[in-house]
């Protein structure tokens, strides 16, 4: 990846976070931990390859994402708003009675939103039914979709992954970001969803890897996906929970936890602290 274009997402991913820290903060409730880890992903996805149009959210043409892992709609919104779907303004009042954004993604309110999540595990089944239309509607969109590493517990997630093989459904890249820790603690300890490559396989999936962090291994493991024919892909991401705040990297307590007044300051000043750096420069 060209230089230019990997400083413009690093800035762009790094605004993402500054956005879900907002967010979260001011809503004194929301999702922070994972949502930080997506936030490159998200970045690549809508700066770099998906199809979509702001000013028609529902045209018929555009890439699907589901955020499976409903609960990192910090995230999602941040890009959401950022990309031009609704008025930054709006990340400010997350949660709150009568506003737009709400505690998870909602299709039939909020602009940008392609599927309603939040029960964990029915998120790829969505992504599996559009990208069966797809399909069946001789339309060439794409259809991602996000997953949480704990999520994989859920056995609907793996229903769906043997229908989309089943269907070979090579229209549809499913993300699990393995930040290796869910509200209850480690993933291996709760309830191990390891190996997960061997396990997506054997159900007949192409399986790709990729640092979460670094946008030259994220545009590899995205341009393998897409090369994929006749088979879903996978890409397998491994992410730090909480990235970009020192104090909320890989820890399970900043899964669902706000940041009160001198946290929120503290890791505000951790965001902005390259950006500045950059403009001294």
């Amino acid at each position: 990846m060209e230089q230019d274009k990997k400083m413009e997402l690093e800035r762009f991913a790094r605004q993402l976070r500054i956005d879900v820290l907002e967010e979260v903060y001011h809503a004194h409730s929301g999702h922070i931990g994972g949502s930080m880890s997506i936030c490159d992903t998200l970045a690549y996805l809508y700066r770099c390859l998906m199809r979509v149009d702001p000013g028609q959210p529902h045209w018929a043409g555009r890439d699907r994402l589901v955020l499976s892992k409903g609960h990192a709609s910090p995230a999602l919104y941040a890009v959401l708003a950022e990309s031009g779907f609704f008025p930054r303004e709006e990340l400010f009042h997350l949660r709150e009675i009568g506003r737009l954004l709400q505690g998870h993604p909602d299709m039939k309110k909020i602009p940008g939103v392609d599927m309603t999540t939040g029960s964990l595990g029915q998120g790829i089944s969505a992504a599996v039914g559009m990208a069966i239309a797809g399909k069946l509607t001789c339309q060439n969109y794409r259809v991602f979709a996000i997953l949480g590493d704990g999520e994989l517990q859920e056995g609907q997630v793996w229903e769906a992954a043997m229908l989309a093989a089943h269907r070979k459904l090579d229209n549809l890249i499913a993300v699990v970001d393995n930040n290796g820790l869910q509200i209850d603690g480690a993933i291996d300890q709760v309830n191990s969803p390891y190996p997960i490559d061997e396990k997506f396989r054997a159900f007949g999936w192409d399986v790709f890897y990729a640092d979460a962090h670094d946008f030259d291994s994220l545009e590899q493991a995205f341009q393998q996906a897409l090369a994929v024919t006749d088979r879903p892909a996978l890409i397998l991401q491994k992410s730090v929970k909480g990235k970009g705040v020192s104090f909320m990297e890989n820890q399970a307590s900043w899964h669902g936890t706000p940041p009160n007044e001198e946290q929120y300051t503290l890791a505000m000043t951790e965001l902005a602290a390259p950006q500045q750096k950059e403009d001294r420069e």
